[in-house]
């Protein structure tokens, strides 16, 4: 199939790579430097377009994607203030969206994990749970949409904790998630339920962005032809 890469940072050149090595063609890369070239045109010539950009692109990115009738599978975060109405536009588009703040396989894996993990701890008050995330110095967004997902979902199914906190907190009711940046770190996860006796964690840890670029590839081709919204739940079918 033929790709149109948006970003094209460290992400995007190891979603090149991985979707080369798939036997995809690369039609497009857009870059600050050559803005330009992202028109309707230069885009349509694409099957699916992958985005990976920042928080003050991302949601324009994703706009003209849709705008300009081609899938798009979006891995930026810190803009999901706006989805809404970007779900409104894909549905009078009939567009096709694909997000996942991770495309990672073992994340995704990790967040059914994560959830079954919350239901099972619920009644069980003496532990306390609270969430740590590494990544690189570059990372621009804390906590990382990673964590934030993770997050939610353990609000969702405790009804003990109100609300996700990035900073200490006495308060019993807050997910209190500690970001750290340190180098290098493509980026670590973990959930810990600590209790006067004991401590279960679960951490997923990731070794380089192939996980991540293969990821997004896979949701490329599930997204072809397609109308709609989807996540990686859907990508991979759990």
């Amino acid at each position: 199939m033929k790709i149109a890469l948006i970003g094209y940072g460290k992400m995007g050149k190891a979603i090149e790579e991985i979707a080369l090595e798939k036997g995809h063609e690369i039609v497009l890369k857009i870059d600050v430097g050559n803005s330009d070239e992202f028109t309707k045109e230069n885009l349509q010539r694409a099957d699916a377009a992958i985005e990976f950009t920042g928080p003050h692109s991302a949601f324009d990115n994703v706009k003209k994607c849709i705008e300009f009738g081609v899938p798009v599978i979006s891995g930026s975060t810190g803009w999901l203030d706006k989805w809404n109405e970007i779900s409104a536009m894909c549905e009078t588009h009939n567009g096709c969206l694909v997000y996942s703040s991770n495309y990672s396989i073992g994340v995704n894996l990790f967040f059914e994990l994560n959830k079954q993990l919350a239901k099972l701890m619920e009644p069980y008050d003496a532990y306390d749970v609270q969430m740590t995330e590494t990544h690189h110095t570059e990372k621009k967004d804390a906590p990382s949409g990673t964590a934030i997902t993770l997050a939610e979902q353990i609000l969702s199914n405790m009804g003990r904790k109100n609300q996700w906190v990035n900073s200490p907190s006495a308060n019993a009711t807050d997910l209190v998630i500690t970001s750290e940046r340190i180098d290098p770190a493509p980026g670590t996860h973990t959930v810990a339920y600590d209790s006067p006796i004991d401590t279960i964690e679960i951490t997923h840890t990731a070794h380089t962005r192939k996980g991540f670029a293969s990821g997004a590839v896979l949701a490329a081709e599930f997204a072809k032809n397609k109308s709609g919204i989807f996540t990686m739940k859907e990508v991979l079918g759990l």
